[in-house]
């Protein structure tokens, strides 16, 4: 058999992309290795950020003139709780079987969650939400020409639902 020398695998570049660090590796390359020479590091960026430093400083100078002046700090005076807390407090308050209350409003968090579910179970099916919209475009369309185009069906129309407000509100 003949020998076969191999000899290494080198790559010559120009002086301007070597540095100190490409001059200390081993002069002799493995046939299954390339050296390249490395990279320099990139320059660091200055961390400062003088237009947060300015309104840190606004900031504490403000904090100064109120406690010069002896005025509370608006964040520091408004530890009222706003009107929806209250009102839904006092909700609370009047329920008298809130069992069965946090019960209703678990079953609805569930409920929205499943069907929050299937509405995305079903939009991944390949036709059915295009059939379904289609659906819905039609039906806007039917109800639209059946109950709004002309005067009297809007009247009735009016009048429906006023009647369907009473009965559930109740006449007063």
């Amino acid at each position: 058999m003949a020998s076969t020398s191999s000899t290494p695998l080198s790559i010559s570049s120009s002086s301007s992309l070597i540095d100190a660090k490409a001059s200390r590796q081993s002069a002799v390359a493995s046939p299954q290795c390339v050296s390249l020479p490395t990279l320099p590091p990139p320059p660091v960026q200055p961390q400062n950020r003088p237009w947060k430093a300015a309104a840190y400083c606004r900031k504490i100078a403000r904090n100064v003139m109120t406690m010069a002046t002896g005025e509370a700090p608006v964040a520091v005076a408004s530890t009222e709780l706003p009107e929806i807390v209250k009102t839904v407090q006092e909700a609370w308050d009047k329920v008298e079987d809130k069992y069965a209350v946090s019960s209703v409003v678990v079953a609805g968090g569930v409920a929205l969650w499943g069907s929050a579910g299937f509405i995305s179970a079903i939009e991944r099916l390949p036709l059915i939400p295009g059939v379904l919209e289609l659906a819905g475009i039609g039906y806007t369309g039917w109800f639209a020409y059946k109950n709004l185009v002309f005067k009297p069906d809007r009247e009735a129309l009016i009048a429906k639902i006023k009647d369907t407000y009473k009965e559930v509100i109740g006449s007063s």
